[in-house]
């Protein structure tokens, strides 16, 4: 069941998104060659206790850590640990954070150092097509109409939508409904309605959409060892379009 938050709760969830959306920009500027990902992932505790937040992550599932650090070929929930970031990589970060009984998440994903032409255009492609499906995400259209308008942007642009994944509902849980496919067909699937709130997380290869779990045993990595890019906002529907709720 989709639950539908008041004006009050969306207040709420805005007010932890900003939060986290500060605690992401912070993590942006510590990504640089020769950092590990664990230290990312101290920053990422510190700050959330910091701002009177919980981890929405640590402890779920049995996921050891607050931040998931996915690095080239990892496309989400790879475990931060020693290894260190190498110039030309890319580095996905997903984070979430639970405050005042309402959790919000949200991903993006950062070069390291100087990055290839390709691997550049993968960020910006998947950036634009999380817009496009927010451009969507308004009452009266569906989930899949969501998901369509993201496939369809990123195969025009020669790359892969990730099929075994997905966004979902969020609130007094984690993961809610609804499960947001990021491709399928126009018109299927839940009508979006007013109140509302989830996440929209585009997952973009660069080859081959199929997926495998990495040696940590938490993580997702393609099949084909090819890059791979993630993000992702938390949304509230409202009468006239969605409002991103993770942002400063």
């Amino acid at each position: 069941m989709i639950s539908i938050k008041t004006p009050e709760e969306i207040k709420t969830i805005a007010e932890g998104g900003k939060i986290l959306a500060g605690i992401l920009k912070e993590l942006e500027k510590k990504v640089r060659p020769g950092i590990a990902t664990e230290e990312l992932n101290r920053v990422a505790e510190t700050l959330i206790f910091k701002f009177g937040g919980e981890s929405s992550f640590k402890g779920y599932q049995g996921f050891p850590a607050v931040l998931c650090a996915s690095v080239n070929e990892e496309i989400v929930h790879g475990v931060p640990s020693k290894r260190t970031l190498k110039q030309g990589e890319m580095i996905s970060l997903d984070i979430g954070m639970k405050y005042k009984g309402f959790h919000t998440d949200m991903a993006a994903s950062f070069p390291v150092g100087n990055i290839s032409p390709e691997i550049k255009r993968l960020i910006w492609v998947t950036k634009k097509s999380l817009k496009i499906g927010i451009k969507k995400a308004r009452p009266g259209n569906t989930f899949g109409d969501i998901g369509n308008s993201i496939q369809r942007y990123i195969e025009s642009q020669g790359f892969n939508v990730v099929r075994d994944l997905c966004g979902h509902g969020i609130g007094r849980e984690l993961h809610e409904d609804p499960q947001i496919l990021n491709y399928g067909k126009r018109h299927v699937g839940p009508k979006i309605i007013e109140g509302m709130v989830f996440c929209i997380e585009p997952m973009v290869t660069m080859g081959d959409w199929h997926i495998k779990r990495n040696k940590d045993g938490y993580g997702y990595e393609t099949v084909d060892g090819s890059v791979a890019c993630h993000f992702e906002h938390t949304l509230a529907a409202f009468k006239n379009g969605a409002k991103i709720l993770t942002e400063k």
